[in-house]
C-alpha cells in the first residue's frame, strides 16, 4: 500500500517532504498548529518588515534539516534505525512547541518557567495521548538516549535548530550576513566516538556558521530598536501584570486572564495540567487585542505604554560597551521632572540594563573537528581557525531605554 506523502513549498528550501503518518500526526495537532500564531522573532518584524515568520514554519524547516542530516550519516556508513530516524525528526519538530506569544519576547514574564521545560511537558502530554509515540523522541529530547548524536544534531552549539534559524531568519529580514552554507555542513558530519564531529574540510563552513550568528545578534536579535521593542512589550506586562495583583480589572481574552491574574510556576503547571492545556491556546492574538485595548485604561503608565507600542513611538535605545550610569541619572531627573511620577513608576519610561552575547560557549557542547589524521579537537585548538578566544568571549554590552520628547 503506497504511503501518502505530505509536501511543504518551504520559501528556503523549496519543497521538503514530510512521509510519516507519526510527524503528520503531530503536525495536524491542534497544539502545534497554535505556533502558526507565534511569531519567530518577537517584534523584530518593527524593524524588518518581512520577519513575521512563524515558529510553525521554523520547526518545520528543523525537522526537514534533521532528515537530511541522517541521510548523510547513513551514507558514511553510520547506522541509524528506521525508529531513530523518526524520533530525531520529532524532536526536531517538537523542540519549540513550548514556546508563549512572541517567542523570547515575553519568556518567564507570563509563566516563570523557560520554554525547554514547557516543550517537555507538551511532549509529555502529546506522548500520553498517542500510547508512547513519542517516547524514543522525549529520550532524544531530554538526552538520555544512548546515541548522544542524536541529542546534539537536535540540540548543540552546531544543531539544526541554529542552521534553520540563521537562514530563515536572514530570509525574512533580508540581513543576508546570516546566510550559512547549511548543506556543506550537513555533508561533512560523521560520528566519532558516539559524538557528533565535523570532518576538517568542513571547518571553513563552521567558521562562517559562528561568525554569521554573531553578526545577526547584533545586527537583528540584538539590534538596539528591537531590544527597545521588546523592553516596551516586557514592561507593559510587568505593568498589567502589577495591576491585576492589585486586583485592577484589565480587559483579557480568557486565555490571558488566566495567566495574568495568577503568578504560575513550573510546579503549578505539574501539579494542574489545566495551565498546560491553556498555555497551548495562548498566541500573539491574545496579547495584542489585550494591548490594542488598554491603550484606553485609566492607568495612565499601561495606557501609555501601549499606545508607544501600537503606534510604533518606541523608546529610544543607548547601546555601549561604556558605562551609562551617569546619562540614567540625567535622564532620570529630565524625565521624572516632565512626568511628575514616583520613582517606581518612572522606571516604565527609563531603566537601562546589560544585554550579552555569547557565540560561542567553551562550556557547553563543543563543536568537535575529526582532522585527517583522526584526531578529534575542539573547533578553537585548529590551527588558523577564525573561532579563536576572542570569538569565544561573550560579548556584554550596557544599554539605556528611554521615552523621547
Amino acid at each position: 500500500m503506497s504511503v501518502k506523502v505530505k509536501i511543504v513549498n518551504d520559501p528556503v528550501y523549496g519543497f521538503i517532504r514530510f512521509p510519516e503518518p507519526e510527524i503528520m500526526r503531530i503536525i495536524d495537532h491542534t497544539w502545534f498548529q497554535r505556533l502558526r500564531n507565534i511569531k519567530q522573532m518577537g517584534l523584530a518584524h518593527l524593524v524588518y518588515p518581512g520577519a513575521v515568520h512563524t515558529r510553525f514554519a521554523h520547526s518545520l524547516g528543523a525537522c526537514h534539516l534533521a532528515g537530511k542530516a541522517l541521510e548523510e550519516l547513513s551514507t558514511k556508513g553510520i547506522r541509524v534505525e528506521k525508529e531513530e530516524f523518526l524520533a530525531a525528526r520529532l524532536a526536531a519538530l517538537l523542540h519549540d512547541i513550548g514556546h508563549g506569544p512572541f517567542s523570547h519576547s515575553l519568556e518567564n514574564v507570563l509563566v516563570a518557567m523557560p520554554h525547554e521545560a514547557i516543550s517537555r511537558m507538551i511532549m509529555e502530554r502529546m506522548n500520553r495521548e498517542m500510547g508512547g509515540m513519542l517516547d524514543t523522541a522525549l529520550s532524544v529530547y531530554s538526552h538520555s538516549y544512548p546515541r548522544r548524536y542524536l541529542h546534539q544534531l537536535v540540540s548543540s552549539q552546531l544543531d539544526i535548530d541554529r542552521m534553520d534559524y540563521l537562514n530563515r531568519d536572514s530570509f525574512y529580514t533580508g540581513v543576508s550576513e546570516g546566510v550559512i552554507g547549511y548543506d556543506r555542513i550537513l555533508q561533512m558530519l560523521t560520528v566519532t566516538d558516539n559524538e557528533l564531529v565535523v570532518e576538517e574540510k568542513g571547518v571553513h563552513s563552521v567558521e562562517k556558521f559562528i561568525i554569521a550568528r554573531r553578526l545577526m545578534y547584533w545586527q537583528v536579535y540584538l539590534h538596539k530598536t528591537v531590544l527597545g521593542a521588546e523592553m516596551l512589550l516586557i514592561k507593559i506586562f510587568t505593568r498589567a501584570k502589577e495591576l491585576a495583583a492589585q486586583n485592577v480589572e484589565l480587559f483579557a481574552s480568557p486565555l490571558l486572564r488566566h495567566f495574568l491574574y495568577a503568578n504560575l510556576t513550573q510546579i503549578d503547571f505539574e501539579n494542574n495540567p489545566e495551565h498546560l492545556i491553556k498555555f497551548c491556546q495562548l498566541d500573539d492574538h491574545d496579547i495584542m487585542t489585550s494591548i490594542k485595548a488598554w491603550q484606553s485604561h485609566s492607568d495612565f503608565i499601561l495606557s501609555e505604554l501601549c499606545k508607544m507600542l501600537i503606534l510604533r513611538k518606541l523608546y529610544k535605545v543607548l547601546l555601549s560597551s561604556e558605562p551609562l550610569a551617569r546619562i540614567l541619572r540625567d535622564k532620570k531627573i529630565a524625565l521624572g521632572d516632565r512626568l511628575k511620577l514616583a520613582e517606581n513608576e518612572l522606571d516604565y519610561f527609563v531603566f537601562g540594563g546589560i544585554t550579552s552575547n555569547s557565540t560561542y560557549d567553551i562550556n557547553n557542547e563543543l563543536i568537535k573537528i575529526e582532522t585527517k589524521t583522526g584526531e578529534i579537537k575542539n573547533i578553537t585548538e585548529i590551527d588558523d581557525s577564525l573561532v579563536n578566544q576572542t570569538l569565544a568571549r561573550a560579548v556584554h554590552k550596557n544599554y539605556i531605554c528611554f521615552v523621547q520628547d
